[in-house]
């Protein structure tokens, strides 16, 4: 099994979250233009209430699972490496079970009560068979990122994107004559099948490994393995509080959203119409570069935790900047890119830029997301994942408080709510800095701080200079293209001029190891 680098493993993770985002962005345009913003207000009202009951399932264990399979590995225990996998399925594929019944049960209650619409209810019970589906994959990613292979997971979150994307468009027109809820209930069935074959490609990537034969005696290794079982909820348990928080609050969103809507005399149909301009055509493109900051995360806790086992606190340092800089290039751009082409992206993909005036205003705040990830990673890595639950759990607080203030308000209404998410980001990422400095003596050199403001006012200048010169605003695909390949271009100069792209990092890619 193939071993890779931090840099090199970040990579391959990167290529692969850039393809299933583009992707996951042709499945949101189809589910989009047939359904409208109804149709993408109730299969996004029901997408947090699964993302919550399938955190609840996962125990927080992909983490624990990555770390204590790396610990293994290094002293070549295949017998311990069983014992980790077999206790994890055993905990996760017992909780999806429980979880999924849960669900159907609860749904009828979730759908009137809480979202205030009734039609959530057939995709809230469609989607739940993807509960334990989900689990086992969750078990065999966190069994590849440990071994530091990272290309099987890669290939099969790319394999699951083509298939949904081969599968929603039909469901949706098939079920769409029946009714609005119908289609979300056809999207939602399309993911089921997406993640099924994911999980079938992993599974059989997985038997390839022939000395690790999990069914044999499998009961046995579990419950012979209860010393095993506290090394893993040791790190999953703070890892699931944290996940737990964030899942609690995407629950929340919705109800307090609609509901404050509601106070401030917005009727259940538009106020579903304005939350899915919010979170499914807003919120989507501002995660974007977060397939990036999520790659780095994944790969750079095996590598500070490895750090920090030898007490290599200056490569910590330089592996928790490395993933800030690189995170901060990537996200810089397409703040910039966001905020100046708002209303042509969203009319491009949506046919619709209604949600333009909430892009514009949440997009430079978003920034601080996408340094957030892998802050968030290092205090997992660093056995500090409690402080970082609190920093969540204090950010969520506050954006519901600013979000019920603003959001009732006839004035403001589902501004106000964008308003409230982006508090929330700016707030927890200081606070993931503020734990780092004083653990660890970690803070970002000022001079970089410089340098990242020098990169966002330049292109930000440039930007504006290059679209009021040369773009006509026609939202022509072709010529956006050409208009964003220059600005690229230019980008990519900046970074090489101000030192956001290194030449020993250069060597660790295929390409550039055989130029040196």
């Amino acid at each position: 099994m193939t071993k890779q680098t931090f840099i090199q493993g970040a990579l391959i993770l990167i290529i692969a979250g850039m393809l299933t985002r583009f992707m996951g962005f042709i499945n949101r345009m189809v589910v989009a233009r047939f359904m409208g913003e109804e149709g993408v207000g109730l299969y996004m009202m029901a997408l947090p209430t699964l993302f919550l009951v399938m955190t609840l399932t996962q125990f927080g264990l992909p983490v624990a699972i990555s770390k204590r399979v790396a610990e293994a590995d290094a002293r070549n225990d295949s017998k311990k490496i069983k014992q980790i996998v077999a206790v994890s399925l055993a905990i996760t594929l017992s909780a999806s079970v429980l979880f999924t019944v849960l669900l159907i049960l609860a749904a009828p209650l979730l759908s009137v009560t809480l979202f205030t619409d009734s039609r959530v209810l057939l995709p809230l019970i469609v989607i739940s068979p993807i509960i334990p589906i989900a689990a086992v994959s969750a078990v065999l990613r966190g069994y590849f990122q440990g071994k530091q292979n990272m290309k099987p997971q890669s290939i099969a979150q790319v394999l699951e994107q083509i298939v949904r994307i081969t599968f929603v468009g039909v469901f949706i027109y098939i079920l769409l004559p029946y009714g609005i809820e119908y289609a979300a209930a056809g999207a939602m069935f399309s993911i089921i099948i997406g993640e099924f074959a994911s999980l079938l490609y992993m599974i059989r990537k997985f038997r390839q490994k022939r000395k690790l034969k999990i069914r044999k005696h499998f009961t046995e290794t579990v419950l012979s393995g209860k010393s095993t079982a506290k090394e893993l909820l040791s790190i999953s348990m703070p890892t699931l509080g944290n996940r737990m928080i964030g899942s609690i609050s995407n629950f929340l969103d919705p109800i307090i959203i609609v509901q404050s809507l509601a106070l401030a005399g917005v009727t259940a149909a538009a106020a579903t119409k304005q939350y899915g301009e919010l979170m499914g055509y807003t919120m989507p493109l501002l995660f974007l570069p977060t397939f990036i900051t999520s790659s780095l995360s994944i790969a750079l806790v095996p590598s500070i935790s490895e750090a920090g086992a030898k007490n290599q606190t200056e490569l910590i340092h330089s592996r928790i900047h490395q993933s800030i800089r690189i995170s901060f290039a990537s996200g810089a751009l397409a703040t910039i890119v966001m905020t100046l082409f708002a209303s042509d992206l969203l009319n491009l993909m949506y046919r619709s830029d209604s949600a333009a005036s909430l892009l514009i205003i949440m997009a430079p705040f978003f920034l601080f997301l996408y340094v957030q990830a892998p802050l968030q990673a290092a205090l997992q890595a660093l056995d500090l994942a409690r402080p970082a639950m609190w920093n969540s759990l204090i950010g969520v607080i506050l954006k519901f408080g600013v979000m019920i203030l603003l959001a009732t308000s006839s004035t403001l209404g589902i501004k106000g709510a964008a308003i409230a998410i982006c508090v929330n980001v700016v707030l927890v990422t200081f606070l993931h800095i503020g734990v780092l400095r004083r653990e660890i003596n970690y803070f970002p050199a000022w001079k970089d701080i410089i340098r990242m403001i020098m990169l966002c006012g330049v292109t930000f200048l440039l930007t504006y200079y290059i679209k009021n010169q040369f773009y006509t605003g026609d939202t022509n695909l072709v010529s956006l293209i050409l208009l964003l390949t220059v600005i690229v271009i230019i980008y990519v100069m900046l970074l090489l001029l101000l030192g956001f792209i290194r030449r020993e990092e250069l060597r660790q890619l295929p390409f550039f190891s055989k130029k040196k």
